[in-house]
């Protein structure tokens, strides 16, 4: 049976503040372990102005704070950013105050645009074609430390905070397969690449102390309500959001507009086309014929669901609706 999580870009929306976005992610985090999903993930993000989870750790332990039960980890911490020991250290802190809920989920894209990586890092001399070494070397400070060791993470030394790896291309997968972790499938932005990626991750697969067999899972894009119609009303916020992204323009999530996609233009319209191939709109039986149908062809472990929807009730609505759908799939 599916695993059913959360990817929460923790959206700050037109006339809201980060305040408030940040106040939102911890709500839904309560209501999504109320309805028994698994985990909750936070995505890095920066010079983004619709999105309030660029200190990630520190969301993080906010949510695990107001939470009991649900993982809570990074979806993900784009490492060629960071000194791995200092990613240790954020999560091995994490562990020994939230202890078995913590994961750490690691991308090698920048997430963000070429001048803000350089705010980042002070220099684009750090090459993110590094990220394997920069993996080995973050798992190692979170592991048991060896006979005269002289630099270790602390904390972070021997916690073993789980290791996932991110991608939307062929690369991730086979990192993820030579390494033995997890994959996370970033299928809700970026489908192309999906049914390559995730057979030859499985067919290349090496155990390791932390996996023994092929672990997928896929991010879903998902925008249920009590109708179809005004389920594609609010998906309309997320559809502003992609193009203004797209387009080089990102920006405060927009309020929902009715009948959007009829005006949209050649280039857009195949933006929208793209994205719905991971994704489900609609009443709580559409939702569950479209997941259904997505886990058959994908055999997937684990969904990520996420919602980009302007009114917070209605987000909350949409993931009630979700897992009410998905129930034994």
């Amino acid at each position: 049976m599916t695993i059913f999580s959360v990817l929460d870009l923790s959206p700050i929306r037109e006339g809201g503040s980060p305040r408030e976005a940040i106040k939102n992610s911890v709500n839904l985090a309560v209501e999504t372990e109320r309805m028994g999903y698994h985990r909750y993930w936070l995505a890095e993000h920066h010079n983004m102005k619709g999105i309030a989870s660029a200190a990630t750790s520190v969301v993080i332990g906010h949510v695990a704070e107001h939470t009991t039960r649900i993982r809570v980890g990074s979806g993900g911490i784009m490492l060629p950013n960071h000194a791995p020991i200092m990613v240790a250290e954020q999560f091995g802190t994490l562990e020994a105050l939230y202890p078995g809920r913590i994961d750490l989920g690691l991308g090698r894209a920048p997430g963000t645009d070429g001048l803000t990586a350089q705010a980042l890092r002070r220099t684009l001399n750090s090459d993110p074609n590094n990220f394997p070494k920069d993996v080995l070397e973050l798992k190692a400070f979170l592991s048991d430390p060896q006979e005269n060791q002289r630099v270790c993470a602390v904390p972070g030394y021997g916690s073993k905070v789980p290791i996932y790896i991110l991608g939307s291309s062929l690369f991730g997968a086979q990192l993820a397969a030579i390494l033995g972790l997890p994959f996370a499938f970033a299928s809700h932005f970026a489908p192309d690449a999906l049914e390559q990626a995730i057979g030859i991750y499985r067919s290349e697969f090496e155990p390791s102390e932390q996996l023994q067999e092929p672990y997928v899972m896929l991010g879903f894009n998902v925008c249920a309500a009590d109708t179809d119609d005004e389920a594609t009303y609010l998906k309309s916020s997320g559809l502003q959001a992609l193009i203004n992204l797209r387009s080089g323009n990102p920006g405060p999530l927009p309020p929902p507009i009715r009948d959007f996609e009829k005006n949209l233009c050649g280039v857009e319209k195949q933006l929208v086309s793209q994205s719905k191939s991971a994704s489900s709109t609609g009443a709580m039986s559409k939702i569950r014929e479209d997941v259904s149908n997505f886990i058959s062809h994908t055999q997937a472990d684990e969904l990520i669901i996420t919602s980009q929807i302007f009114e917070h009730s209605a987000r909350v609505r949409s993931y009630e609706i979700t897992q009410e759908a998905c129930l034994g799939l």
